[in-house]
C-alpha cells in the first residue's frame, strides 16, 4: 500500500451558472463523475438552496465526492476523495469541470494516509493551478496540469 486515498480540493471559477444552479443537473454531473471514476455510488443527497446555490454528497464506495455552487459569483468548490488504487479520481475531476464549463480551476491534490513507519500517517500537498481555454481547438477545455514541484505536509507527533 502506496496510499490510503486521494483528496481533490477543486476551486471552480468561470462556472456556467444555468449549469451549477440547478439541483438535478448537478447532480447529474456529480453522480456521472463517480462513474467516470469507475467507482459505485451508494447514497445521493442534494439540496437547492434560495435564492440560488446547490449543495450535495455522492457517497461512494471508495468514500465520498462533495460539491458546494455559488451560481452567483460562477464558482464551484469540489471535493473528490477516493480511497484505494482502482479509482480514477483524476478523470472525475476533469468530467465535473468540463460540465460545470469551469474557465479557471485551482486544484490541490492531497495524498492521503502516507505511512511513515509504525502506523503513523502523514499526507503530501500538490497544487495546480492552469488558466483554462474557453474553447480548445477540439472543443474540449484544457486539463489541469501538475506542476514539478511537490510539497509534503506537515508532520505533527504528539508528545511522549
Amino acid at each position: 500500500m502506496d496510499t490510503i486515498g486521494h483528496h481533490y480540493i477543486v476551486e471552480a471559477s468561470g462556472c456556467n451558472p444555468g449549469v451549477i444552479g440547478k439541483v438535478e443537473t448537478v447532480e447529474q454531473i456529480m453522480v456521472r463523475a463517480a462513474e467516470v471514476a469507475g467507482v459505485q455510488v451508494w447514497s445521493i443527497s442534494f439540496h437547492r438552496f434560495n435564492p440560488n446555490g446547490v449543495s450535495g454528497v455522492v457517497v461512494i464506495s471508495e468514500s465520498h465526492f462533495s460539491v458546494h455552487t455559488w451560481p452567483e459569483y460562477g464558482y464551484t468548490a469540489v471535493d473528490i476523495f477516493t480511497c484505494g488504487d482502482s479509482a480514477k479520481p483524476e478523470k472525475a475531476v476533469q468530467y465535473a469541470l468540463r460540465e460545470f464549463r469551469a474557465t479557471n480551476v485551482h486544484i490541490t491534490e492531497v495524498t492521503r494516509g502516507l505511512e511513515e513507519g509504525d502506523k503513523v500517517f502523514f499526507h503530501s500537498i500538490v497544487t495546480w493551478e492552469e488558466e483554462l481555454l474557453k474553447r480548445a481547438v477540439d472543443g474540449q477545455r484544457a486539463p489541469a496540469r501538475r506542476p514539478a514541484s511537490r510539497r509534503r505536509g506537515i508532520v505533527a507527533k504528539p508528545k511522549q
